[in-house]
């Protein structure tokens, strides 16, 4: 029987649902592979109310988790969630924020003092509604990995409270690709988002089968969560208002796309105008400086030139004071019989 629930990719849904704590334990232990005993929500916000032009909703744990060999510890999860692409320095940002806490410093155990401090090992969720790249896995773990200079693992000695403190893992998320993945546990938790059976009326819920989630408690406890959240009159009318959020945005969003597209050409054109005009001041003083030079040249030549007819002037007055006639003058030199007269006048 289909049945219709809220969709959890929306903001509003999904803190909903994170505001019971056995979803919480059920959902991070899925992501973690670990058994999750304790959890604390530390805050939850809704960054970006006013969805300029997407949200980021964020969740701020403190759990203690066991793994298969009964190992306890105490972390630190970051988990974000957004529906559209998003600028990585907000993630970055808030990561930045997490590491300067004080907050998440605790006392080394091996300190009587308690004057010494390490940070609770940080695990980062991202809950992505888009594609990472050409990434076709729907979950994607990183993981620091510690190496010595021959790219040898290194293992003595760690887990240890300084290198984690500086490191951090991650768990990517890729809402899109989730759609009939159920090979595990995991997937199978994570299924509840699939978007391709959202309803094509009303975004912010989901067509479901009920009988989907009959054979596993785990999964009912989310769907029935949802499936409240669903029913609820005042929910779906803030969904509602969330919806068009969505569609006001996503119409702005292909319009700064557009206008971002259209500002990048205009800019990439500035930028081959000013080599253009560089180009061309550069030719420009390329010039400038081959007229000065030719100037100069010009100089040089009417300054000898000067000088060879000063030197002439003084040659014709000196034949000229020797009674040497001006014809016999004009004609050694290949000059004019009045030049000759004249230069002797001056």
């Amino acid at each position: 029987m289909t049945t219709t629930i809220a969709n959890p990719i929306y903001d509003l849904a999904f803190k909903y649902l994170m505001e019971d704590e056995r979803v919480v334990k059920i959902l991070l232990s899925a992501l973690l592979r670990k058994q999750v005993t304790q959890v604390t929500t530390r805050r939850n916000e809704l960054i970006n109310v006013d969805r300029d032009p997407v949200s980021v909703f964020r969740l701020d744990y403190r759990a203690v988790t066991v793994d298969a060999q009964g190992r306890e510890e105490h972390v630190l999860i970051e988990l974000q969630k957004t529906d559209l692409p998003s600028d990585l320095l907000r993630f970055r940002q808030y990561l930045g924020t997490q590491y300067r806490a004080e907050e998440n410093m605790v006392p080394d155990t091996d300190d009587p003092e308690g004057k010494r401090k390490h940070a609770l090992p940080m695990i980062a969720i991202y809950l992505l509604g888009h594609r990472v790249g050409s990434i076709e896995e729907p979950v994607l773990y990183v993981t620091p990995k510690a190496e010595n200079y021959d790219g040898e693992a290194v293992t003595q000695g760690l887990p240890d409270p300084f290198v984690d403190s500086l490191t951090h893992s991650s768990i990517i998320v890729q809402i899109p690709l989730l759609h009939g993945r159920l090979r595990n546990h995991l997937e199978r938790i994570l299924n509840i988002f699939d978007q391709t059976r959202k309803d094509t009326a009303q975004g912010y819920l989901l067509n479901i089968d009920e009988a989907d989630y009959s054979g596993d408690e785990d999964q009912r406890l989310i769907f029935h969560r949802l499936l409240t959240a669903g029913a609820s009159k005042e929910m779906r009318e803030r969904m509602e208002m969330e919806e068009l959020l969505f569609r006001d945005y996503d119409e702005r969003g292909v319009e700064l796309l557009k206008q971002r597209k259209q500002l990048q050409e205009n800019e990439k054109q500035l930028q081959e105008n000013e080599k253009q005009l560089q180009k061309q001041s550069e030719q420009l003083q390329e010039k400038d400086s081959q007229l000065q030079e030719k100037d100069s040249q010009l100089q040089e030549k009417n300054t000898q030139l000067q000088e060879q007819s000063e030197q002439l002037r003084q040659t014709i007055r000196l034949l000229m004071q020797a009674s040497v006639p001006a014809e016999f003058i004009a004609e050694r030199l290949n000059i004019g019989i009045e030049a000759v007269k004249r230069m002797a006048g001056d």
